[in-house]
């Protein structure tokens, strides 16, 4: 028999997560769950931190609180070619430290019986009738199942003989102090105005040490993802034309590079005994969005894998149905829509559109939060969505919208002069 029910790769918001809903809702197999984490906490994450309150909301359902420095945010700001909006929809999440918030994670998930076993950096991956065998630098672990979490590079994956996709994107950030120009401490902002590459850049508020700096990155959409003949610039050139126009200088910062990787609705995510759930499975091409993301596949996948444990079941046949029918899958399937329409032809029509109607935005927002959607914003959203997944042309969208409230809290400043 295996020495362990579950083997977790990868001590992240997904793996830490899928521990922590598998032990929820299958307590007697907490002693039987071992989350293998190749580095040692608190260690470094290059990540922009924007984390939604649906992540913590998810958290708490099971009892998980995590209190760690953090800047609250109240909404969000982009800047188009046509102009800047700014929105506001009260506590809407937070920006956090990934070396402070995982560690966090960690220490929960531990402290509900969850073994850790860290300095494990896995080396190789084998999938047989009986279950799964793992190598590590610690050691080899044996388990009925498999979970890879372990991010774009996953051994996991390539040990289920899975392609890595097309729906890839680099980035890379820095933290810089702030600087005139920058928008509100409460907001997270979205600099989309170059169109020479797929992606945008960000300015997210942060703390480090105490110090309140802002996280700055460049998010660039490989060429692949599009379909695009020309190659995708390098993030750290954007990055750095961006900063130099800020009166920053590039080289007086540490930069961190990092890869992400799409959701492709055509790949499988999971074999018998083994499946995939974060990075490894693939989050949000569009933005990038990843730590509430993690956190969904982890609760998803806890629920999961105690109904097929307990049932015996573990051909996981079902899991990329599970996980495409989901609020998840929904949210992933429509960012991948969304983003072909956003970052190709049509962008500037859309971009405009979004200036004069913000309830497709201002839904996101509530989304990120996971706040109840009003019925009209609802709709008008969705009117919207259709338009920016290249549905339905902009005349027979007008037509189909609700009236506005003419309550909401909304700041649009159209055809300004652009701002650094």
């Amino acid at each position: 028999m295996a020495a362990h029910e579950v083997v977790i790769v990868g001590g992240g918001p997904a793996g830490l997560s899928t521990a922590l809903f598998l032990a929820h809702h299958r307590p007697a197999l907490t002693d039987r769950i071992v989350v293998l984490e190749k580095e040692r906490y608190p260690r470094d994450k290059c990540c922009a931190g924007g984390l939604g309150q649906r992540a913590d909301r998810a958290l708490a359902a099971i009892g998980v609180a995590i209190d760690v420095p953090s800047v609250v945010v109240h909404g969000v700001s982009a800047a188009f070619q046509a102009g800047e909006i700014a929105l506001r929809e009260g506590n809407i999440g937070r920006v956090v430290r990934r070396v402070e918030f995982d560690r966090a994670l960690a220490l929960a998930a531990r402290a509900r019986g969850v073994r850790i076993v860290e300095g494990a950096r896995v080396t190789a991956a084998s999938l047989g009738p009986d279950g799964a065998r793992i190598e590590s630098s610690a050691g080899d672990f044996d388990g009925r199942v498999v979970v890879g979490a372990d991010g774009v590079g996953s051994v996991v994956r390539r040990a289920m003989g899975l392609p890595f996709g097309r729906l890839r994107a680099q980035a890379v950030e820095v933290d810089t102090e702030p600087v005139a120009g920058d928008r509100a401490r409460d907001l997270l902002h979205f600099e989309m105005r170059d169109r020479s590459f797929a992606g945008y850049l960000w300015d997210f508020p942060t703390i480090v040490g105490g110090r309140e700096l802002v996280c700055r990155g460049a998010y660039v959409l490989h060429e692949g993802a599009l379909g695009a003949a020309r190659p995708a610039p390098d993030a750290e050139r954007v990055l750095r034309s961006r900063l130099a126009a800020l009166g920053l200088d590039p080289d007086r910062y540490r930069r961190k590079r990092f890869a992400e990787r799409g959701l492709d609705p055509r790949a499988a995510i999971a074999r018998p005994a083994a499946l995939l759930v974060g990075e490894a499975a693939g989050i949000d091409p569009m933005l990038g969005e990843g730590i509430a993301q993690a956190i969904a596949y982890g609760a998803l996948a806890g629920a999961y894998l105690a109904e097929k444990l307990e049932a015996g079941d573990l051909g996981f046949g079902d899991w990329g149905r599970r996980v495409e029918r989901s609020l998840l899958g929904l949210d992933l399937r429509f960012r991948r829509r969304a983003m072909r329409a956003f970052y190709g032809a049509p962008r500037e029509r859309v971009e405009r559109y979004l200036l004069r109607e913000p309830s497709f935005l201002r839904f996101g927002m509530r989304h990120f939060a996971g706040s109840p959607q009003p019925a009209p914003d609802a709709l008008r959203a969705a009117a919207t969505g259709a338009l920016v997944a290249g549905r339905i042309g902009l005349d027979s969208l007008v037509a189909s919208l609700p009236p506005r409230d003419a309550r909401r809290r909304v700041h649009v400043r159209c055809n300004t002069e652009p701002r650094p």
